[in-house]
């Protein structure tokens, strides 16, 4: 009886591994190439930090650290690089909002995208929160549970921060403020990284871009009222002395 041993099929080899392996000369060539290049145009040293990493680093400014910032409405987007910085940590929002008219709404304040942002509105009646952790479904929103009628007051949110994720998300529990009421409160997660590369900046009074909510278009125009100004805090101080102090402003005015 003949055996017949049974044919194997060679191992199917990309075409790149012959130039490897058969032109060890023209190999070392191209790598001295790309090296001479990659100096001649400023490539190197390689970078290869993760996109979070290199989103997160802050750039140099003349301008000194500071923990409350203050943005007046109606004025030109404040890019991301130079706004206040609120990824993994604590943060306030106080606006010190006069409203004249019962249909008053639209934007207090805005900050990036539907790929990611936060915004605070009037809609309804009622004073809305909302962060687009990275443009996913649902949105994280807060409502107000009772209606804002005229008059001046200091509306806000506070952050605090409890942990991180298993992506390095903040976690933290979110309290939506009329006056020093708490009208609304619940859990909430933050993004690691900067919103997006390029495009909407900070905006008090519209939304300059995509809408950072569905719960509203752009602009979004703030109406039926003035807005004197939207302060921002990372600092530790309570949310009710900050609210006090923005009260005192907004009497005096």
């Amino acid at each position: 009886m003949r055996c017949f041993r049974p044919q194997v099929a060679e191992p199917v080899r990309h075409p790149h591994d012959r130039g490897r392996a058969g032109y060890p000369d023209k190999l070392e060539a191209l790598k001295k190439a790309w090296d001479e290049e990659a100096r001649a145009n400023l490539a190197l040293p390689i970078d290869d930090r993760t996109a979070s990493e290199l989103l997160t680093l802050e750039r140099p400014s003349a301008e000194p650290a500071r923990e409350r910032y203050v943005y007046d409405p109606d004025t030109a987007p404040v890019p991301e690089g130079v706004a206040v910085n609120i990824r993994n940590r604590s943060y306030k929002i106080l606006a010190n909002v006069d409203i004249r008219d019962a249909d008053a709404g639209g934007v207090i304040f805005a900050h990036r995208s539907r790929f990611g942002g936060h915004a605070l509105f009037i809609k309804d009646h009622k004073l809305h929160y909302v962060y687009n952790f990275l443009g996913i479904k649902p949105e994280q929103k807060f409502v107000s549970t009772e209606t804002l009628k005229p008059g001046k007051y200091t509306l806000g949110m506070e952050f605090t921060r409890t942990g991180a994720g298993s992506h390095k998300e903040s976690l933290g529990t979110l309290k939506l403020y009329v006056n020093d009421k708490v009208v609304a409160q619940g859990p909430m997660k933050t993004q690691a990284a900067k919103f997006t590369l390029s495009g909407d900046g900070l905006c008090v009074g519209y939304d300059s871009g995509d809408a950072v909510s569905a719960e509203y278009k752009t602009p979004g125009t703030f109406h039926g009222g003035t807005i004197q100004a939207v302060g921002i805090t990372v600092e530790k101080a309570s949310y009710e002395d900050l609210e006090m102090e923005a009260r005192r402003a907004l009497i005096a005015d």
